[in-house]
């Protein structure tokens, strides 16, 4: 039975961004349930976006508690407030992004000395984070919030470097020693591997894998048996020790929940369910890219122009408001489009979305978030990467998984910021495969089978449930070991 004296209180120290945020809050959320005690650390700004998610967190029983931080953009030179702005400003001031990470640390220390807790759960990119748990004497867990794929493919490639070998950035090679012979070229990796260089974040990103390989382990937002292999060579290859408990956006079952999941939403979710409910099972094809990609103008006139040709109904996330898409937006195409398609401006619940029936495809930038929540709701995929883990993540839907069909970007870009133009024909026929015909039956019975498996993860007894319940008493036992010291 659980005590006081035995009741875990952790920690939790999320990259102030919505997609590593809302991970993490869902990961706290799965620990409330088994009795911890929840603190969340993070900026004023960040608090108040997912204040109602906590708030109902707490009405369902569990304790959360928010600690706020004032991140310091000012003290680095960047704007006031810029941790609640678009992608804009973080990738201009990416290298004092970094700088300001490793300013947190002393007040973040002085929280943690003030709420005693008993374990410290943060983001990768915060290096210190080892070092300050080692000083209280309590276990520090990293969360990457990437696939266990992309962690191996791109230690491996740092480790063994197989693009030196090839003549020019769109040849083909082989990521050595990896299951799945998967395959890449030099354009569809980051700048310091491609072009074998230091940079500002390959800089920060060495010495937090450093500070991870000290820590006592890893949490992945991932379940064994979609990543088998992978977690089988980060374990025994690797030598890294973790535990996989996803996909953790799964703890949200209720309506509420998932609406009130990161932002708060452009549309109404009665609207947007309104709409979905009028259509015919598998019939649409939501279209989001997440929170960080811009594409240009061009760009978004070719994705309308693939659409229209698709003849497929559609729901499409658009950021920004109308009136700045008058320069892109094809003229009379909200018009030819009118009950065929929704575009939304903005925020959408996208849980919602993903799970309702009527959704039959997802075009999609990769990110883990998104592409662990297509899989969850068993989903087939146009797979659209263009940075960070993403191209990694497409090679898993695409050869390994075989649920999704790719667009043929081929160009790391970050946050799309002068990526190569997809042009409507391959728009059109990436989501003409994944929509309709045998193809598409085949991997949507796929996804089906898979979106089994990882409710069966996280369910009573199943992988994810039992590496959740190991950490924990990992955790416990470690307190209980220090307690009697």
């Amino acid at each position: 039975m659980e005590t006081e004296s035995n009741r875990l209180h952790i920690s939790f120290l999320p990259l102030p961004a919505q997609g590593h945020m809302i991970p993490m809050i869902d990961i706290a959320k799965a620990f409330a349930t088994r009795g911890a005690k929840i603190t969340v650390i993070t900026s004023p700004a960040f608090a108040a976006i997912f204040s109602k998610q906590i708030e109902r967190a707490n009405q369902l029983g569990l304790e959360f508690h928010v600690q706020t931080v004032k991140f310091p953009s000012t003290e680095v030179g960047m704007p006031e407030g810029w941790e609640n702005t678009d992608a804009t400003a973080y990738s201009q001031n990416q290298p004092k992004f970094g700088e300001a990470l490793s300013l947190l640390r002393e007040p973040v220390l002085r929280i943690l000395e003030k709420h005693r807790t008993d374990c410290l759960v943060t983001d990768f990119f915060f290096a210190w984070a080892t070092d300050v748990a080692a000083r209280l004497k309590i276990p520090r867990l990293v969360f990457g919030g990437t696939s266990i794929i992309a962690v191996c493919a791109e230690e491996v490639i740092a480790r063994h470097q197989p693009h030196k070998g090839v003549s020019c950035d769109s040849e083909t090679f082989l990521v050595p020693h990896l299951p799945g012979d998967i395959k890449l070229t030099r354009n569809q990796l980051p700048e310091h591997l491609r072009r074998l260089v230091e940079n500002d974040f390959s800089k920060h990103a060495g010495e937090a894998l450093e500070s991870e390989l000290k820590s006592f382990g890893s949490i992945f937002n991932s379940f064994y048996e979609l990543e088998k292999d992978y977690a089988d060579y980060y374990r025994n290859v690797l030598g890294r020790k973790a535990w996989h408990i996803g996909p953790v956006s799964l703890c949200n079952s209720d309506t509420a929940d998932k609406v009130q999941r990161g932002k708060e939403a452009s549309i109404g979710r009665h609207e947007c369910l309104q709409w979905l409910d009028s259509k015919k099972p598998n019939s649409v094809v939501y279209v989001c890219f997440g929170s960080l990609t811009r594409f240009s103008s061009q760009q978004l006139s070719e994705i309308a122009k693939g659409l229209e040709a698709s003849q497929q109904d559609f729901l499409w996330i658009v950021k920004g408001d109308k009136n700045q898409e008058q320069d892109w937006l094809p003229e009379g195409f909200e018009e030819r489009m009118d009950g065929k398609g929704l575009i939304i401006r903005g925020w959408a619940p996208q849980l919602l979305i993903l799970d309702h029936e009527s959704i039959g495809g997802f075009v999609t930038h990769c990110g883990w978030n998104s592409t662990l929540e297509s899989i969850s709701a068993g989903v087939p995929m146009v797979t659209w990467p263009m940075f960070a883990d993403q191209f990694y993540n497409e090679k898993l839907v695409v050869q390994v998984l075989g649920i999704g069909a790719g667009v043929g970007s081929n160009l790391f870009a970050v946050f799309a910021e002068g990526a190569k133009l997809v042009s409507r024909d391959d728009i059109d026929k990436a989501v003409r495969r994944v929509m309709a015909g045998e193809e598409a039956e085949v991997m949507r019975r796929r996804a089906k089978v898979i979106h089994e498996m990882a409710r069966k993860a996280v369910a009573e007894g199943g992988s994810s449930d039992s590496d959740l319940t190991s950490l924990i008493e990992e955790l416990k036992q470690h307190k209980a070991a220090c307690e009697s010291k």
